[in-house]
């Protein structure tokens, strides 16, 4: 099937004064060899152009790395890369992998280059590192879209005030988008191009020892980086714990969850894949598929939808909605019944055992259920000293400890837990208006064996 037209964006329409030796490919947001529609459009441009592809990756560690990575999402990432550089030269394209950043890395390569394609994520610093590429990079350079099912700008031209608002553009819409993306073949090999990597991800393991950053939170045995690891987690999900999902998605303790989100953070499985291996799944009802489309679609998109319209979507004046924090404001001076430190947070440290149960399985395996990310977050709310510290804190202990911290789906949870995306509830101490959770919220689901389940996962790690 043809990419389709609303996936793609021209950047910069400037012609190369020379024919270029290649068409170059970063590969920055999606980091696969399959699947990935800016990579199919390389190639065929490079088939058109009778020139190879050449894909290439920025790496930042120590202080101008990635905001708030540390080893064990690096560690996740490189696995990733590993992967996708043997896929990639397996189909005849060029790896280039540098210490330095996502733009500098593709300003450098660019010059001998005939086209520059970029892929697309929604984050303030990859905005960035696009638009110094389009000002240095006097070559013609097209985006193509292939982290959301429906691309964000054509799902909607604004913000949207909550999932209900923005469903039915994206019901309307997504059956056009949710196609099947067949690999091209690659014309002309790029193995006689002799460019070098500096950095040979083959061993990741050798490559993060030589990193310098946070190794206070370290990788975990959990999960596995890389498309291949990505596609088997998602057949057994399906083989094994699909039918039902649409009753035990909420339950933690029904393995009825696929896990899929540390490896969309990190590209390394496009949501189209998975939307069609959902639709295409021989077990499961239409209830099944319906709520798992739900969380992969509306409530993945909205979180897009958000970051690409709010400026300072990291920021709580900013992110919370107005009539949010003039609630909590009113209500910032109530006493809390529990108040803790954010080191007492992160150590699990807290009166409430069940939360401490969750804040263990998120800080050694880095990953909690989404029933619990709710509790867990309203209930920082409601033990720190303010809402904006509380925000704050939030924030901090999401990006440090989650596999897919750091990402649009982060930033908008965040700050759902201080009103955003929902509506003024019943009025409470400390949270005014804002919804509140409490440990009856425990009681949907059997909590000791959640907790029996998470002490086996974290005996796992050690």
């Amino acid at each position: 099937m043809a990419i389709q037209g609303e996936r793609v964006r021209v950047l910069n329409d400037v012609e190369p004064d020379g024919e270029g030796r290649y068409v170059l490919y970063l590969l920055q947001q999606a980091n696969r060899a399959r699947f990935n529609p800016a990579l199919e459009l390389a190639i065929e441009e490079a088939n058109r152009l009778k020139l190879p592809v050449v894909a290439c990756f920025g790496l930042l560690d120590g202080k101008s790395g990635f905001p708030e990575a540390n080893a064990r999402h690096y560690a996740f990432l490189l696995q990733g890369l590993a992967e996708a550089k043997g896929g990639l030269e397996k189909r005849g394209i060029a790896f280039v992998m540098r210490k330095a950043s996502p733009a500098k890395i593709a300003i450098d390569l660019a010059d001998e280059a005939a086209l520059l394609v970029l892929d697309r994520g929604y984050l303030a610093i990859q905005k960035a590192w696009y638009a110094e590429i389009g000002k240095q990079v006097r070559r013609r350079i097209v985006q193509v879209e292939g982290d959301v099912v429906v691309p964000v700008e054509t799902a909607s031209n604004k913000h949207e005030f909550a999932a209900r608002t923005l469903r039915p553009k994206l019901n309307r819409l997504w059956d056009t988008f949710i196609e099947d993306l067949k690999p091209r073949p690659v014309k002309h090999k790029a193995d006689t191009l002799g460019l070098k990597s500096e950095i040979d991800v083959s061993d990741p393991d050798k490559v993060l020892a030589e990193m310098s950053l946070d190794r206070e939170v370290g990788p975990v045995k959990r999960f596995a980086g890389g498309e291949g690891e990505a596609r088997k987690r998602l057949k057994a999900f399906l083989k094994d714990g699909f039918e039902g999902y649409g009753a035990g998605r909420n339950k933690p303790e029904a393995a009825a969850a696929s896990h899929m989100s540390p490896y969309l953070h990190f590209g390394q499985i496009s949501p189209v894949e998975i939307a069609l291996a959902i639709r295409e799944a021989k077990a499961g009802d239409d209830d099944d598929r319906g709520a798992y489309l739900e969380e992969l679609i509306v409530r993945r998109e909205l979180a897009m939808n958000h970051v690409f319209y709010t400026k300072g979507y990291d920021e709580y004046d900013k992110a919370v909605p107005d009539w949010a924090r003039k609630t909590l404001a009113d209500h910032a001076k109530d006493e809390r019944p529990h108040a803790y430190t954010e080191k007492q947070l992160a150590a699990g440290e807290t009166h409430d055992h069940y939360w401490n149960v969750a804040m263990r399985e998120m800080r050694e395996t880095g990953y909690m259920h989404n029933q619990l990310r709710m509790y867990w977050g309203k209930k920082i709310l409601e033990w720190s000293p303010s809402p904006k510290e509380g925000f704050a804190r939030t924030l901090r202990l999401n990006n440090r400890y989650f596999l897919d911290g750091r990402d649009a789906n982060s930033f908008t949870n965040v700050a759902w837990v201080y009103g955003l995306h929902d509506r003024p509830w019943q009025q409470r101490k400390v949270f005014g208006t804002v919804r509140y959770q409490s440990e009856n919220s425990l009681k949907k689901f059997d909590a000791k064996s959640y907790a029996k389940a998470v002490e086996k996962l974290c005996a796992a790690e050690s």
